[in-house]
């Protein structure tokens, strides 16, 4: 943190969230919900959160959602708390909202109007390109992931973590510092890492349901996309890209899910600062990963074209065909300001 920035969240903020949920009164209906086509830190962070709210209010009702088809991509499936999970489209106006892990409200589709009724609606998020579109705010772009902000808001309603809870949380921290490797894995990342395994989860079988365990049809599909994956100067800084179609997901058998991971294949190419893949969500309709190792901020290029994220892994939807998508990719790489600022 530089001098003058100001602390995020602020204490008045965490101080109001706690208030919000402290005051709701027996048999309050509470809303969590997280972005759509949701990774590890946003599915990890809400569940783990409605695990803990519950044992902080048991008399509340809690159910957990997320735009789109309720379709929960491996291996997030064998989350604690998956039982509190509803399709959007039965949720009905609650008497407060939980958001983890939105950049913006668009990230919520057909549930950003909820939000907007709701009479309590909290966010928490970690993504600097979050402007805050709650009426409270947990957002700290401090933190390695969504997880950090969802425990400390626990920490302070007095929930202590249990083994659902924490296995949760340890699953939206690891996946979002990448299994620790990421420049955001910092002392404190370990520290709650270390308070998370203390109580007992199983980190060796989660690391392997997370990290390396992949069907023969994903092995097969990951080699048809790798094997397109193309090359190019993108101003000097290299950019390696690939895309998946429905017919390839159709080919293999594999959910769209199945794809989250190929981004961490295609940024290791050795030329490219920058890696970016185009994943299919319906016909003509796509979501885009884009990773940077350092010298570009490409949440600046994510916001730009309706998305957001962190400096160095950010993402978008689009609509069109593939050549389009990478052309409006080529195009904000050309136009804007990538560099990242070394002061």
């Amino acid at each position: 943190m530089t001098l003058g920035q100001a602390v995020r969240p602020s204490p008045g903020e965490w101080d109001a969230a706690v208030s919000a949920l402290r005051g709701l009164p027996p048999g309050a209906r509470v809303l969590l919900v997280c972005h759509v086509n949701p990774d590890g830190d946003a599915l990890g962070s809400m569940l783990g959160f409605a695990l803990g709210l519950r044992r902080f209010a048991p008399s509340l009702v809690i159910e957990a959602t997320f735009p789109g088809p309720m379709v929960v991509p491996s291996p997030f499936d064998q989350l604690p708390g998956a039982s509190m999970l509803v399709p959007a489209n039965a949720v009905t106006l609650p008497d407060a909202m939980l958001v983890f892990d939105a950049a913006s409200i668009e990230r919520l589709g057909a549930l950003a109007g909820i939000l907007t009724s709701t009479p309590v609606g909290i966010v928490l998020d970690h993504h600097a390109s979050n402007a805050g579109f709650g009426a409270i705010n947990l957002i700290d772009p401090s933190a390695a992931a969504t997880s950090v902000v969802a425990e400390g808001l626990l920490s302070r309603l007095g929930v202590a973590l249990d083994p659902e809870i924490a296995e949760c949380l340890y699953v939206a921290l690891a996946t979002d510092t990448g299994s620790f490797k990421h420049g955001s894995t910092t002392p404190a990342v370990h520290e709650l890492a270390a308070r998370l395994i203390a109580t007992g989860i199983p980190v060796g079988d989660i690391s392997r349901r997370l990290f390396d365990t992949r069907s023969y049809g994903a092995v097969r599909l990951f080699g048809v996309a790798l094997a397109r994956t193309a090359l190019e100067p993108a101003g000097g800084l290299g950019l390696a890209w690939t895309y998946v179609t429905l017919d390839d997901l159709a080919e293999f058998d594999q959910p769209a899910g199945a794809v989250e991971a190929l981004i961490d294949s295609v940024r290791c190419v050795a030329e490219a600062d920058l890696a970016c893949v185009v994943k299919p969500v319906g016909p003509g309709e796509w979501s885009v990963s884009l990773r940077s190792k350092g010298a570009v901020d490409v949440s600046r290029v994510a916001v730009g074209l309706g998305g957001g994220g962190h400096r160095f892994a950010a993402g978008f939807s689009a609509s069109g065909t593939v050549e389009g998508v990478m052309a409006s990719i080529r195009a904000a790489l050309a136009d804007r300001v990538i560099l990242v600022d070394q002061g």
